[in-house]
């Protein structure tokens, strides 16, 4: 069984029978790594509070014959990013950014720019002061590093550019007019500010792109669409946008369950 090492974050986590852990990683190296910590959750188990979600760490993994799942040696700390789990809204948006990678990446694809991504994320989303920004920001980035790249420059039915209002259909990968708008079968319709703006944050740097100034309203509508299309790759929406709305209810009941 070789031992390997690298660096990654922990993306997933769920009990194993009665003291392990079944941990999924993204790493540098490796992409996506799902591994079982044994005796992970033991009082005294020499992970400690190394594999919390959000984690990152060195990973020192064996792989095995008789299982695509490896065997977790260690992992050491390197960043733990506890402010996520310290705030309700961080948290959410947190969990938004680690479950869709993990839905949406493969096993044992690695991704170099990828892993800089969620790192970058992880890092923003613990201190910026618009943690959905972050995480949209994040989505739209992240799809298309995984070649889910939407056509926005024009229309996919009759090759003109456009201007106004248009149809987003993932079916056919990209923006309809008004015209070709009926063959459309899968999307949603977005306003020409949204899709300007979408446009837009593509040319932008990571830091240009979390602090530029976008209209409410408008941000949502483009973050929507990003939404929108994530959920037609899951093929249903993530748990964590049922926790994102339920938090958002609470903040705005005052904090009141």
């Amino acid at each position: 069984m070789p031992l390997q090492k690298t660096q990654g974050v922990v993306i997933g986590r769920r009990e194993l029978g009665e003291s392990d852990r079944l941990v999924t990683f993204y790493t540098r190296e490796f992409g996506k790594v799902r591994g079982v910590a044994k005796s992970a959750r033991r009082l005294r188990s020499r992970f400690g509070s190394g594999l919390e979600l959000f984690t990152q760490g060195q990973l020192l993994f064996f792989e095995t014959e008789r299982s695509a799942l490896v065997q977790v040696d260690h992992f050491d700390i390197v960043h733990p990013f506890a402010g996520l789990r310290e705030d309700l809204e961080r948290l959410g948006r947190g969990a938004w950014v680690v479950e869709c990678l993990d839905r949406l990446s493969a096993e044992r694809d690695p991704h170099a720019a990828l892993y800089g991504l969620l790192v970058r994320a992880l890092s923003a989303l613990e201190a910026a002061p618009r943690p959905a920004r972050v995480a949209f920001c994040f989505s739209l980035r992240s799809v298309e590093l995984m070649g889910h790249r939407l056509r926005l420059d024009r229309c996919l039915g009759c090759g003109r550019s456009i201007s106004g209002p248009a149809r987003l259909d993932f079916s056919v990968g990209g923006l309809l007019c008004a015209a070709c708008e009926p063959r459309g079968r899968d999307g949603i319709t977005l306003s020409a500010p949204a899709v300007r703006g979408l446009r837009r944050l593509r040319t932008l740097s990571w830091a240009e792109a979390l602090t530029v100034s976008i209209p409410g309203p408008l941000e949502e509508e483009m973050a929507g669409a990003v939404e929108a299309q994530i959920v037609r790759l899951i093929g249903h929406p993530p748990r964590s946008g049922r926790f994102l709305s339920q938090t958002r209810d609470l903040l705005a009941s005052g904090g009141r369950p």
